[in-house]
């Protein structure tokens, strides 16, 4: 580390606030190493973590895959340019397409550039289509409480205003559908529509899965005019649900999905998945990555899925999710401020009745050396490392039985005062 930035957690919060972009209010806490599902900090405290790193850490810290990956290929060859080929842009491809279901793959570095990519797909193959004579427009539907990624188009389609008023004017033709609601999805649908955005299981926003009807009238509607269905599975992808892909629990097929956070198991890659129809509309020059497919990445990627298999983690997010959501249910009896506990796997969230209280349990669970977070300002989330075990569900919910205990009991004593 540079000695002009110190190496306390006090010395590096000085020195960030000078020297990098004010675009995070972090934890007070500096992490130093992991090993399994903990993370140690500078002074040597372990926190369980139930994020993993906003569900990117799938396999815990330390897996032998992935060092072992990390450092094979790093004694090999780092990168290349997309001007070359390598193995592992093959070997992952034909990993992934077979895992999905889909039949080609564009690599790039991170979630939002996957959704970049599915979005240019869309535009592109609606020019293609029209230029082969057929009517559809330029326009997306997307959804209310999305989240699909920072950059301008992937901002466009996500539907908190918070996140694209300040970059306004952002890309225009996208119009937003109430979550869940099947009467509007068919309303707003029409032939200006090139594609329907989907996050089959919206993160940020709050843990919602969306119903079969819903996804089938989706793929109906784009089925009718040759518009693209694009799933987000950007949080929900490669294993965090108890499959490789959440539209796989419904028996539905995108054109498009996107993949990231947990593929490369804390290496950045991002993946955009298509059907051979949806890739007619790409041709060489048309888009592109300089960093994107490298082979360490790639080389990760595939250490990820290699282990998932031989280690049947599968089997084991449906076990442990479907324990800790029936924990958490138990949980929801005994304390009425737990309004929905809802997710699939390892995908799970509890909406607690107001924000204050959900601040409260966080704040509360990370002095317990806890990590999980809050989204959508009342959900709890937890998206902890494929490897959880029921004890650490265990250890969990005790301590949020725990301060939750003792919320209730803050409360009666704020009424009695209040009537005596």
């Amino acid at each position: 580390m540079n000695h002009a930035t110190g190496n306390t957690l006090q010395d590096l919060q000085v020195a960030e606030s000078k020297l990098l972009l004010q675009t995070y209010e972090r934890y007070p806490l500096l992490f130093v190493s992991g090993e399994g599902v903990h993370l140690r900090d500078e002074k040597g405290n372990d926190y369980l973590d139930l994020l993993s790193g906003i569900g990117v850490c799938a396999l815990g810290y330390g897996h032998p895959a992935i060092t072992e990956a990390i450092a094979t290929q790093s004694r090999q060859l780092l990168h290349t340019s997309n001007l070359f080929h390598h193995r592992g842009t093959t070997e992952l491809a034909l990993r992934l397409t077979e895992i999905t279901g889909m039949d080609r793959v564009f690599f790039c570095n991170s979630g939002t550039e996957a959704w970049e990519a599915a979005l240019k797909l869309a535009r592109a193959h609606a020019g293609l289509l029209r230029s082969e004579g057929k009517n559809i427009g330029t326009k997306f539907l997307a959804l209310e409480h999305s989240f699909h990624g920072r950059t301008m188009g992937s901002v466009a389609t996500t539907h908190k205003e918070k996140y694209r008023s300040p970059f306004a004017p952002v890309m225009p033709d996208v119009e937003f559908v109430p979550f869940d609601d099947v009467a509007a999805l068919r309303a707003a649908f029409s032939s200006d529509v090139c594609a329907i955005a989907i996050e089959v299981i919206q993160g940020e926003g709050g843990i919602n899965p969306v119903s079969q009807e819903f996804l089938a009238t989706a793929r109906e509607l784009c089925d009718s005019t040759g518009a693209l269905l694009l799933l987000d599975e950007i949080q929900s992808g490669m294993g965090r649900t108890g499959t490789w892909c959440a539209y796989q629990q419904y028996g539905i097929q995108p054109d498009v999905t996107t993949l990231a956070k947990p593929l490369g198991g804390g290496v950045p890659i991002g993946a955009m998945l298509c059907t051979e129809e949806a890739a007619r509309a790409i041709t060489p020059g048309m888009h592109g990555t300089t960093f994107g497919g490298n082979p360490l990445a790639t080389a990760v990627a595939i250490a990820v899925i290699d282990a998932m298999k031989q280690e049947k983690v599968l089997d084991h997010i449906n076990d442990v999710g479907g324990y800790f959501v029936s924990r958490l249910r138990d949980l929801q009896q005994k304390h009425t401020v737990i309004k929905e506990v809802r997710g699939r796997g390892l995908m799970i969230g509890i909406e607690i009745e107001s924000a204050d209280l959900a601040k409260e349990i966080l704040s509360g669970m990370l002095a317990r050396h806890i990590i999980l977070n809050r989204t959508h300002e009342t959900v709890l989330r937890f998206l902890p490392p494929y490897i959880l075990q029921r004890e650490h569900v265990d250890h969990a919910v005790a301590a949020l039985d725990e301060l939750f205990t003792l919320h209730s009991k803050s409360s009666a004593t704020l009424v009695g005062e209040a009537n005596g």
